[in-house]
């Protein structure tokens, strides 16, 4: 039976997938008090989260973080740095989340809730088409962000094996978006592809009417997941609900960029294969590569997930498929512009 009267501390909780896990654990019943740290001031009652506490704190500081999980029931992991992933984010990323893993499975923490990805999988050719649980998450070691991600889920792994007492459930999310996380689709490899393509390309583009903007549409397909969804199953988790171990998390359906193109009003030029993979492999290459254009890599090899676990093991309803959740941002995006 899920618990209850929890006490539950919270890691980046202002980040784009905090203040929406943070919601629902405020509408939860199950739990009573959240602790959130960051390293800039919030004040939880501008949010209206009557439940929540701030701590002022870095997870790479050990007294930070003993003072957050200290009488927690259960510990979120959300900080990470995503878009800007590399060796100048790795001690945060991975050093970071052992201290939070170590930390709260000393203080007898019931749970651990971490917030990985689609991404920990890696971007490798001999991966099957659609990604179960069951496939290692190997990451990529060319895309710092995908390797971060799967070396603390090995990091998370050699806590547990030394402290049983605490288990934990690990979600890999596909792209996350929605009012509140359009800015994350934006800065995805697909939106990257101009910026790294070979000069054949670039003339291609060159050539289309400029009245719109163009996004070139190298074919591969994607998912997204609504903020709300992921959210819902952060909460399901929290609540001890299921079994713990990894989770895929995506909405129904598939985009490619030809949708985005549609949905934004704008052109879209089919970019053939031997294009992209020519990109990236250029890529792949070139020395002191920027953080952002590494997300490149991921054209390379699709990464499609089922779901399947995280409906029949936490009762988990996306209430948004991907195409549904594509037109809320872009409706919130047109929307905000007008305000402007």
């Amino acid at each position: 039976m899920p618990a209850t009267g929890l006490t539950v501390a919270v890691t980046g909780p202002t980040g784009d997938l905090g203040i929406g896990i943070v919601d629902a654990l405020q509408r939860s019943r199950s739990v009573t008090r959240i602790i959130g740290m960051a390293r800039r001031p919030f004040d939880p009652a501008d949010r209206g989260w009557k439940k929540a506490e701030y701590r002022q704190g870095d997870v790479t500081d050990r007294d930070s973080v003993r003072d957050l999980v200290k009488g927690a029931d259960v510990v979120v992991h959300l900080a990470f740095v995503i878009v800007r992933a590399g060796e100048a984010s790795r001690n945060l990323n991975v050093e970071g989340s052992r201290l939070v893993f170590e930390e709260a499975a000393k203080a007898g923490a019931e749970r651990i809730v971490y917030a990985s990805s689609v991404a920990a999988y890696g971007f490798h050719e001999e991966n099957p088409d659609w990604l179960t649980e069951d496939v290692p998450a190997r990451g990529s070691p060319e895309f710092p962000y995908s390797h971060q991600k799967a070396e603390v889920e090995e990091v998370l792994a050699d806590v547990l094996r030394r402290r049983r007492r605490t288990v934990a459930y690990v979600f890999r999310p596909c792209i996350v978006a929605g009012p509140g996380a359009r800015t994350m689709l934006h800065e995805m490899p697909y939106f990257r592809l101009g910026e790294a393509m070979p000069d054949a390309a670039k003339r291609l583009l060159q050539m289309m009417p400029v009245l719109k903007p163009v996004i070139p549409n190298p074919g591969v397909p994607f998912q997204l997941v609504h903020e709300e969804d992921v959210a819902s199953a952060f909460a399901a988790a929290v609540r001890g609900r299921g079994e713990p171990g990894p989770y895929n998390l995506a909405g129904g359906g598939t985009l490619t960029l030809g949708d985005v193109a549609d949905a934004l009003g704008w052109y879209s030029l089919q970019v053939p294969k031997p294009i992209t993979e020519t990109t990236a492999e250029m890529v792949t290459r070139l020395p002191l590569l920027p953080d952002s254009v590494a997300w490149i890599h991921a054209i390379r090899k699709p990464v499609l997930m089922k779901t399947e676990r995280a409906r029949k093991e936490l009762g988990w309803r996306p209430k948004h498929t991907s195409s549904a959740v594509l037109r809320e941002m872009v409706e919130a995006e047109r929307a905000e512009a007008t305000d402007r």
